[in-house]
Parts: C-alpha cells; sequence; structure tokens
C-alpha cells in the first residue's frame, strides 16, 4: 500500500547524483493526490535544477514486466503513477564509482533522480503499473546510450522476480557484460578564446582529453545566427568563455568601441542564451575595470559596478547578462599575466637593454597569473560550489605597478632604483591616442572563494620569470 502522508525529503545514495525522494501523497476513500514534480521545494532540497523537456509514462500489464538496463545522456526524475516497481541502477560513468549498484522499490510516494549515465532498470511487482518520467533532452537518433546486461554477474542485482520468470526483450538480454561496457565519460566542456593566454593555461591545466573541446573564433563564431545549431548543446555540461576583447584603450576609439561591445556584450548574450536553454553552466571571466577604483578597501564580490571607461563598461554589461544564467560563474580576476607578451615580460626586456622606464605608481593591485585563473576555475567546477560571482586573483601584498617592475629588475639582476614611479596623469599626458581611464584601486577580496577550499597563488614572480 502507498503511504499517505510522509513529508517530502530528499536521500542520498551510493552512486553520486543519484537522490531518492519520498513524496507527500494525500489519500482518503477517494484516491489520492501528490505533487509529482515541483521545482521550487524540490531544488530546495538539492534536486538539480535539470530543466525537463519531456514527459513519458511507460505502462506495463503484467507483473514482473522488467526493462533496462539502459543509461541515457539525460538527466531523469522517474516516480510511480500506479502500482509499484523494483529498480536497479547501475553507474556506468568514468570514475571510481563505476559499477556501483543501488535498488529500491518505489510506489507513488516514493521518485528517484538519475543523472545522465547512470543505468536504469525497472520490474513491475502490481499488475497495471504506470511510471512517468521527466528528461531533459528530447530524444535524437544521434544520442549516445549505454548498455548493461540485466544479470550480469559483478552487479549481481538481486531481482524480486527471477528473470526467467518475467516478461523481457531478448535486446535487454542481450547487451554486454560490465566488463565490456565502455565508462561514459562526463558531459563535454567547451573552452573559447582557446589559443589567448586564458585559453592556453585552461589547455594545459585540463589537457586533451576526450570529452574537453577547444575553439577559437574560427571554429565557433559567437555572432553567427545559426549559434544554437553549430553543436549538440545537450550534450555539453560547461563553457568557459576565455574569449574577450581587452585592447583597453584602444576600445575607446570609434572602431575598438564597436569590436568590444561585439566581443564582450552581443558575444557573451548570444553564449548566454545558448546556456540557458539547454542548462549548461556557463563560466565567464570579468575584471577589476567594472569597478571604479576609489574605495580604500578591498573589493568584493557584491560590490557596486561604476565602470569607468569603455572596456569596462562592456565587461560590467556582460556580467550582468551572465547573472542570468541559472547556472553560472562570474570570475573576476584582475592584471593578467600569462604567456605571450605583457607587463613583466616587456619590464624584464627594458632592463636587459638598459632602458630605465618610467612606471605609474599610483594604481595599486596584485598580479594574478593565468595558470592560477584556470586552477581556480576548475576548482569551482570540480567541487560544484555555489554558483555566482567569484574574486579570483593572485594573493599576497598589493602593490602598484612601479613596485612590480623594480621587483622585476632585482629579479633580473638589475637595480630596481633604474625604476622611476609616477603618477597615471604624468605617464599618459604625452598619449597621442585615446587613452582608457584606469581605477586606480583593483584590490579584489578573496575571502569567498577561499570558503570554497581554493588557495590563491602567492606572487610568484620569480618562477614565472625563471620559466
Amino acid at each position: 500500500m502507498t503511504e499517505y502522508g510522509k513529508q517530502l525529503g530528499a536521500t542520498e545514495t551510493n552512486i553520486p547524483g543519484l537522490v531518492v525522494f519520498d513524496l507527500p501523497v494525500h489519500g482518503d476513500s477517494r484516491g489520492w493526490f501528490k505533487e509529482n514534480w515541483q521545482r521550487e521545494k524540490m531544488t530546495a532540497l538539492g534536486l538539480p535544477d535539470f530543466g525537463p523537456v519531456q514527459n513519458n509514462i511507460s505502462f506495463n500489464d503484467a507483473v514482473g514486466t522488467t526493462r533496462g538496463i539502459h543509461a541515457e545522456p539525460w538527466d531523469k526524475w522517474v516516480s510511480v503513477a500506479t502500482g509499484r516497481i523494483f529498480g536497479a541502477w547501475v553507474d556506468l560513468r568514468e570514475g571510481p564509482t563505476f559499477g556501483a549498484v543501488y535498488t529500491t522499490e518505489l510506489d507513488p510516494s516514493k521518485a528517484i533522480f538519475v543523472p545522465h549515465g547512470v543505468g536504469n532498470s525497472y520490474q513491475t511487482l502490481q499488475p497495471d503499473t504506470a511510471y512517468t518520467y521527466l528528461v531533459n533532452d528530447h530524444w535524437s537518433p544521434d544520442a549516445a546510450y549505454s548498455f548493461l546486461n540485466l544479470a550480469d554477474e559483478t552487479a549481481a542485482i538481486e531481482w524480486p522476480i527471477p528473470l526467467a520468470d518475467v516478461e523481457i526483450s531478448a535486446k535487454d538480454l542481450a547487451h554486454p557484460r560490465l566488463a565490456d561496457v565502455t565508462p561514459i565519460p562526463p558531459k563535454k566542456i567547451l573552452v573559447l578564446g582557446a589559443n589567448g593566454q586564458l585559453g592556453r593555461a585552461l589547455r594545459a591545466e585540463y589537457g586533451d582529453v576526450t570529452h574537453i573541446e577547444y575553439a577559437d573564433r574560427a571554429t565557433l563564431d559567437l555572432a553567427s545566427v545559426d549559434l544554437a545549431g553549430a553543436r549538440r548543446w545537450r550534450d555539453y555540461g560547461t563553457i568557459i568563455n576565455a574569449a574577450a576583447y581587452t585592447k583597453v584603450d584602444l576600445a575607446e576609439t570609434a572602431e575598438g568601441r564597436k569590436d568590444a561591445w561585439a566581443a564582450n556584450v552581443t558575444g557573451v548574450a548570444a553564449l548566454a542564451r545558448v546556456a540557458t536553454e539547454n542548462s549548461i553552466t556557463l563560466v565567464h571571466v570579468s575584471s577589476d575595470y567594472v569597478f571604479d577604483g576609489t574605495l580604500d578597501r578591498p573589493y568584493r564580490e557584491d560590490d557596486t559596478i561604476c565602470p569607468l571607461g569603455v572596456y569596462g563598461q562592456t565587461k560590467a554589461a556582460g556580467d550582468a547578462i551572465v547573472s542570468t544564467v541559472p547556472r553560472h560563474y562570474i570570475v573576476r580576476t584582475s592584471w593578467v599575466i600569462g604567456e605571450g607578451g605583457n607587463f613583466v615580460r616587456t619590464m624584464a626586456s627594458l632592463a636587459e637593454r638598459g632602458i630605465d622606464p618610467k612606471v605609474v605608481d599610483d594604481q595599486i593591485g596584485r598580479l594574478t597569473f593565468t595558470d592560477d585563473i584556470a586552477r581556480g576555475i576548475r576548482h569551482l567546477l570540480d567541487t560544484g560550489a555555489a554558483f555566482g560571482t567569484y574574486n579570483l586573483t593572485g594573493d599576497g601584498e598589493p602593490q602598484s605597478w612601479a613596485d612590480i617592475a623594480r621587483r622585476v629588475f632585482e629579479l633580473t639582476g638589475h637595480d630596481p632604483a633604474r625604476v622611476t614611479g609616477v603618477s597615471t596623469e604624468v605617464y599618459f599626458a604625452t598619449a597621442s591616442s585615446p587613452i582608457s581611464p584606469r581605477p586606480r584601486g583593483s584590490v579584489l577580496d578573496l575571502t569567498k572563494i577561499e570558503r570554497t577550499g581554493y588557495l590563491p597563488g602567492e606572487n610568484r614572480l620569480a618562477s614565472y620569470l625563471a620559466g
């Protein structure tokens, strides 16, 4: 008999992401009623906001009808409308829990969330049993399934009714044993801007594993009207947007302004639409330039956005767009140093060539190395940190650009006194082209990301120059 009056509750299983829910069923002599799926209440208990797009029903005449074990490339919310079923789930995903088994009985008062890649099978225990399942993708002939033999000795599922006595398809009986099943890789991660400084650091962090895809403007055009059909987006779990227009001063020109808005706003809006429609996590890299730099303390993630120049305005607009994506991380950073030309390499070159530079000494911040940004992004994704905005920079004592230049001179064996500190106004006084205003204070508060267990890297100038 269905148990009435349960409290809505969630129970984790030994398979990661496979969660059993008790459902309140309200019944009397007329029958019963339940909220079969209630987004607000259930997500509050930890159910992923998985974005179902289709509802299916499986009706079974006879006791013992057995189906599975099938692992689909979508998530499922399975519940019983009438009758009772025995369910068996086997983790067929890559990782340490590959082959793990969980079994339980389901009736109208119990439902289960099945993440993609977990094989599921059901055996009816009462006649005229119907169970429903919500899925977050439409069926496609191109979808990749994985199958496991119902009688696999390794899984050793204890079926209530022996398989020899049940209604079962020959196809289900012919599926491979666990030893012959190829583990299902995670959903794809797409890295955009793969040839830029951060893109190269992300490639070094993740490597060329099969589920990581790297793209640049030539292989994926965010301005294309066909972006929604450019990939089978439901196969992707994450997009990391490491592409951006970063020519801060050129953005103050008519042509640069157009390019900056196209890349940092219009392109980001197109990505946000794709991510939202396909339940993809969007990782977006932001900048200290969204602030005006006037605070006398490090900037927190929730401080008022007030950009000074065009570049900062486009980054702020991009942040606002990404914040509307249900699954998003905005990673705000500053003073980025990676492969290729950058401030540190320029100072080292000047030192070697005997040039004594004048360097700004009234802008204060911290250097951030691209490999630390890549490591931090991976940390947020791997740990499932709460979605939102995170400051991510190098750690250590804030410095001016002139302080950093002197340290570069010192580390390369030159006299740091050769560096002369000047104000921003003096430095740009003779500029012949438009100059973007800079925030004077670019120090970002790292408390929030540190609470997730991520430890920002200290100032690593010495090892960077040595490398």
